[in-house]
């Protein structure tokens, strides 16, 4: 077992060289059954994150750490906190000249209430071809995924082209602190010569009308704002006339704040997304045109329209409100929370109209804030992804799309890593990947496990980027843009 430490230069043993030429079988049937059996165990781990620090990833992570370990490689744990272990192993690729891609994924979970659920969600139940619990989809099924790769390439003796850094973090499900955060502040030699990183919310069907079978790649992320609101008044009696209520002042800005209908600000991810959307719906669209209308395009889209709707302009949802002690007293202070996002670019749009709507009765700070984020929808690596989905599925529609919310992505582009969502699942129609997030009977299909290990494995093992920039442009192979879906794909090998 790998031993935790506080530094380290994140190496790897060198597994045996060969990889010349292709190896049949890399993904073998027990690469399959590995990440099912990755993904059971990894959910059984309770990893619950309540926030406040209440939470403890060290079993799932010294879990992980072993089935590296086992592929030869050497892991190393790093904590910030006791128990919130972070994972950290470094695969040499055969071109020590290429770009490294990070691999990350969170071992902490939101918390399940069982009473709620068709089948407890930490079980990792296995039941007609479904794996049930907590994390299945957000996200020990793709770090169960990861493993099962890594371990078929130590299995099958090759090497990918190019070094692949695989972390595993803590606390991604509240502030990231002792997680990315701290990976990133305290130990970024690790990532030495990562340009690109992928992890969760991208590569997975969407179902749209008409039969559709979208393939969203996420390449942003809006940003995280979370205010708090402080309404100052005078306390008194409830019987009384009061015009300086503390909670009448805060519900008003509240109020406001809830109703307020945020202007479109369409940024080159989103922009790219409406017009590929609408394009594989036969709709022609140009948002770069003078007088372009997002929401009249949205409602053309149906279903897919979820997929942009919440990142074309920033937003404000009020969510906590405390004040008060006793029914016949009126507070001299009431507290509210909102839950802010904004787009890139959209950060000092949020705090003028911030100060607008809460007014001169309400104070507001930041409780918590992080960077948007954007990434190039036209770089090579984004093309792989493309290919890499449509390989394995003729008839997917690859579009990129923005995150409403955000992910560890934001704290590894502090070292100039640039982010991608492709965490690929095949999934059948009924299945809402969204709606899986953070809710009840959380689950994912075996099949859409063992399609998203053969995807990965692919995009990763692809020779082609090794002599490239991952993300300039211009160094695209343009063969694999506006490719009709039943084209074939070259092997890339």
């Amino acid at each position: 077992m790998a031993e935790t430490t506080h530094g380290g230069n994140g190496g790897a043993s060198r597994p045996d060289e060969r990889i010349s030429g292709r190896i049949s079988g890399r993904i073998d049937e027990r690469a399959l059954a590995e990440a099912v059996r990755f993904t059971s165990d990894l959910i059984r781990i309770d990893t619950a994150n309540r926030g406040g620090g209440d939470c403890r990833e060290r079993p799932a992570a010294e879990y992980v750490a072993e089935q590296l370990a086992d592929a030869g490689l050497e892991p190393l744990l790093l904590e910030k906190e006791p128990g919130r272990t972070n994972v950290v192993a470094r695969i040499p690729g055969t071109d020590p000249g290429a770009e490294a891609i990070l691999v990350h994924g969170h071992l902490d979970v939101v918390p399940a209430e069982p009473a709620d659920w068709s089948v407890h969600p930490f079980s990792g139940e296995v039941r007609d071809g479904v794996v049930w619990g907590r994390g299945a989809i957000d996200m020990k099924g793709m770090d169960a995924m990861v493993l099962a790769v890594v371990r078929a390439w130590a299995r099958a003796g090759v090497r990918p082209p190019r070094d692949v850094v695989i972390a595993y973090t803590a606390d991604e499900e509240d502030t990231s602190l002792p997680g990315a955060a701290f990976l990133a502040a305290e130990h970024a030699a690790l990532f030495e010569g990562c340009t690109v990183g992928i992890s969760e919310s991208g590569g997975y069907t969407f179902h749209a009308d008409g039969g559709l079978r979208l393939y969203p790649v996420a390449a942003g992320e809006r940003g995280s704002a979370w205010v708090r609101l402080t309404a100052q008044g005078t306390a008194g009696h409830g019987s009384k006339v009061n015009r300086r209520n503390a909670v009448v002042r805060l519900a008003a800005a509240v109020t406001r704040i809830g109703e307020y209908k945020w202007p479109v600000r369409l940024t080159p991810t989103v922009r790219a997304a409406l017009r590929e959307i609408a394009a594989v719906h036969g709709i022609e669209a140009n948002p770069d045109a003078p007088g372009f209308d997002a929401d009249e395009l949205l409602a053309k889209l149906g279903t897919a329209a979820a997929l942009v709707a919440a990142t074309v302009r920033n937003s404000a949802n009020p969510t906590m409100l405390d004040a008060g002690y006793k029914i016949n007293v009126i507070p001299g202070l009431a507290v509210g929370h909102i839950d802010g996002r904004t787009v890139p670019g959209g950060e000092a749009e949020f705090e003028r109209i911030m100060d607008e709507l809460t007014g001169p009765d309400v104070d507001w700070e930041y409780h918590h804030r992080e960077t948007s984020l954007q990434a190039p929808v036209d770089a090579p690596v984004f093309a792989r992804m493309r290919a890499a989905l449509e390989r394995f599925d003729p008839d997917a529609r690859v579009v990129p799309f923005c995150m409403s919310g955000g992910t560890d992505a934001k704290h590894f582009s502090r070292l100039g890593i640039t982010g991608y969502g492709f965490s690929p699942v095949r999934l059948p129609a009924g299945y809402d990947y969204q709606a899986l997030f953070h809710g009840v009977d959380e689950r994912v299909p075996v099949d859409a496990l063992h399609f998203g290990v053969r995807v990965l494995d692919h995009f990763l093992m692809d020779r082609s980027l090794t002599d490239r920039s991952l993300t300039d442009p211009s160094l695209t192979d343009r063969s694999l843009l506006g490719r009709t879906p039943t084209e074939p794909l070259a092997d890339p090998y």
